[in-house]
């Protein structure tokens, strides 16, 4: 018994350490003086180290988060490690389109510039289907549409402040939706699916965001990427991992995964690095462009999804700042 324990034990760290050490991390330099920036849901996990990241390089960084004191606390750390004290605090809730909108019209009066604005904040899929109070699956509000509303209502202020990058962190979770069915993304005419679908409809739907949006993009001085950002030991997965995959694996995982910091690195590199300046509409992995599912580099289907997540989040003529349909 204890000599299959320990034999589990090492190949665990030895999976630890391989995986570790062929992880993708930002090398850039690139100071960010001057700069301001949004990560979304940055209270814990990737975001919170990512707006680390940003504020150690000078960036004025906006904690764009669900639970203000949970974000505060977390923004006091980031002043104390970094020694910027431009390190703010605003509440948005991404499932919630009141909220959504609440902050980006607060954003666009307070703010004269914004250059990297990251959509972080994600849920894992619940096991039953629940929805939102605008009526939209849970899921799917807050991993796609809440951030397909933001993005599109901060356009013009990224456009002013050209160049500027949009990063949708995606996962390739997103090869668990194996047909993307855009005029039913809240589950009216079929049957919830199981969790792995349904997350993976919404990582999906962040993928060909990216796409479409930086066909629309062109011209603009405006970029967007998504990414992967590998197998991570977070809060999400501290909550949801046992739930999902069961108690056993969901500990292994733990173990074997990247830490919060390491799994931010794709994140950084998409929002700062000289390499990624003139790319758009690419998914990345371990800071290189990654490979993605067939229906992920279907452009037709991302302009459907487009105008059904329009229509979706009641996207009105105000709200409307891009170029181009």
């Amino acid at each position: 018994m204890w000599l299959w324990i320990t034999g589990i034990i090492c190949f665990v760290v030895a999976v630890r350490v391989i995986y570790k050490r062929r992880s993708g991390v930002c090398t850039s330099k690139r100071l960010l003086e001057g700069k301001t920036a949004i990560v979304t849901g940055s209270s814990a996990g990737i975001g919170k180290e990512t707006a680390r990241d940003l504020a150690r390089r000078g960036a004025r960084v906006i904690l764009a988060c669900r639970n203000v004191q949970k974000a505060q606390k977390v923004a006091d750390d980031i002043i104390g490690t970094t020694g910027n004290g431009q390190v703010f605090v605003k509440q948005l809730d991404t499932s919630d389109l009141a909220s959504v909108r609440k902050f980006a019209k607060e954003i666009i009066d307070t703010e004269k510039e914004l250059h990297i604005l990251v959509n972080n904040a994600g849920i894992a899929a619940p096991t039953a289907k629940t929805l939102t109070a605008d009526g939209l699956e849970m899921t799917m509000a807050t991993n796609h549409f809440g951030h397909f509303l933001l993005t599109n209502m901060l356009l013009d202020l990224l456009k002013k402040s050209a160049p500027s990058r949009v990063v949708n962190i995606s996962s390739d979770g997103h090869y668990f939706c194996s047909n993307l069915v855009v005029d039913d993304l809240n589950y009216e005419k079929r049957p919830y699916p199981n969790t792995f679908a349904s997350y993976g409809q919404s990582k999906l739907a962040n993928v060909l965001f990216t796409v479409e949006l930086a066909e629309r993009m062109k011209g603009t001085g405006v970029t967007t990427n998504s990414l992967h950002p590998g197998c991570v030991s977070t809060e999400i997965t501290h909550k949801n991992g046992a739930k999902i995959v069961g108690y056993l694996v969901g500990f292994l995982f733990q173990l074997m995964a990247k830490d919060e910091a390491l799994g931010a690195q794709t994140t950084i590199h998409l929002a700062v690095s000289e390499d990624v300046e003139n790319i758009s509409g690419e998914y990345f992995a371990d800071c290189k462009i990654a490979k993605r599912s067939e229906q992920a580099k279907d452009r037709g289907l991302a302009k459907k999804l487009w105008e059904m997540s329009e229509m979706a989040v009641s996207l009105t003529q105000e709200d409307h700042h891009y170029s181009g349909k």
